[in-house]
């Protein structure tokens, strides 16, 4: 089974939408690498741009997030530029359901906490490089900085066995 977790990176926003999280014009792509350098480099926080190429995002494999993570156009490049950036677990309060599923059928987790969870996620920050890890089996999260914050979440059993998988090909490939 597929392990979820490593360091976090943190996007204090809502409504982070696909178009930042790869540029639309990078949608003409032949390869899944090619969308590697331009993972969120149109995204802005605090009406400023967010350093995609910093060094905590560089050994990001989480990134958090708030409420409706991934909305505007369904496009598989957004999940694709997390996967080979090895982003492998988004934590949010909510997701675009069409990207969502996008997430799951690559293999990447998606877990969606009340905003009580993340908010708890997002006071780890400043005390220094947060690590996350996940026992998808248990449904439970645990994240680590200066202090240790615990959760469990829900997945429902299909979801739970597509990501385990590491997604629908994989997924597929085992049962058929």
């Amino acid at each position: 089974m597929k392990t979820f977790g490593g360091q976090a990176i943190f996007l204090d926003r809502s409504d982070i939408n696909t178009d930042e999280i790869i540029p639309a014009k990078y949608l003409s792509m032949i390869t899944k690498t090619a969308l590697r350098p331009h993972l969120l480099e149109d995204l802005l926080l605090d009406g400023k741009p967010f350093d995609a190429h910093s060094q905590e995002m560089q050994a990001a494999k989480v990134v958090v997030s708030r409420a409706n993570f991934g909305c505007g156009s369904s496009r598989e490049h957004a999940v694709w530029a997390f996967e080979v950036n090895g982003i492998n677990l988004v934590i949010a309060e909510s997701f675009a359901r069409i990207f969502r599923q996008n997430m799951f059928n690559c293999g990447i987790l998606a877990i969606a906490l009340d905003k009580e969870h993340i908010d708890a996620l997002f006071a780890l920050a400043p005390k220094g490089a947060v690590t996350v890890t996940v026992d998808l089996a248990a449904e439970k999260l645990k994240a680590e900085a200066g202090g240790v914050y615990e959760c469990d979440f829900q997945l429902n059993d299909f979801d739970r066995e597509l990501v385990g998988a590491g997604g629908w090909l994989s997924y597929a490939d085992e049962r058929y």
